[in-house]
């Protein structure tokens, strides 16, 4: 796992590692709320949901500034092998992935909560 946190660059992992933490704080903060049977308002709720867009936006961003540094190489260097050009795809994908798995569990974890908390109302 470390792996994959270093092929896809500390600067964007790290991001998106705090992003994703502070939805589960969020979420938990929210579930400390629901379980006093307080209703939650729907901008708290949808705040988790807001950062998850955010966090895969950031990995699409880290996806295209790491193709575009792999494109710079490869035309510096001239021809590659095929190879080496799907391990650079490969690698570029990482934070794309890791943005869409946090915006996943953002969107579930708010329409859990939203249930919860219309259940309340």
């Amino acid at each position: 796992m470390m792996d994959l946190f270093n092929m896809g660059g500390s600067l964007f992992m790290g991001v998106l590692t705090l992003l994703f933490l502070l939805i589960i704080v969020i979420s938990v903060r929210n579930a400390v709320i629901l379980l006093n049977s307080n209703p939650v308002s729907i901008r708290q709720l949808s705040m988790m949901k807001s950062i998850g867009l955010f966090a895969l936006v950031f990995g699409i961003l880290g996806q295209l500034i790491g193709l575009y540094s792999a494109f710079e190489m490869i035309e510096q260097v001239g021809s590659i092998s095929q190879g080496m050009l799907a391990g650079g795809l490969k690698v570029s994908s990482i934070t794309t992935i890791y943005g869409l798995i946090i915006y996943l569990f953002s969107f579930l974890l708010f329409f859990g909560e939203s249930a919860w908390n219309r259940r309340l109302e």
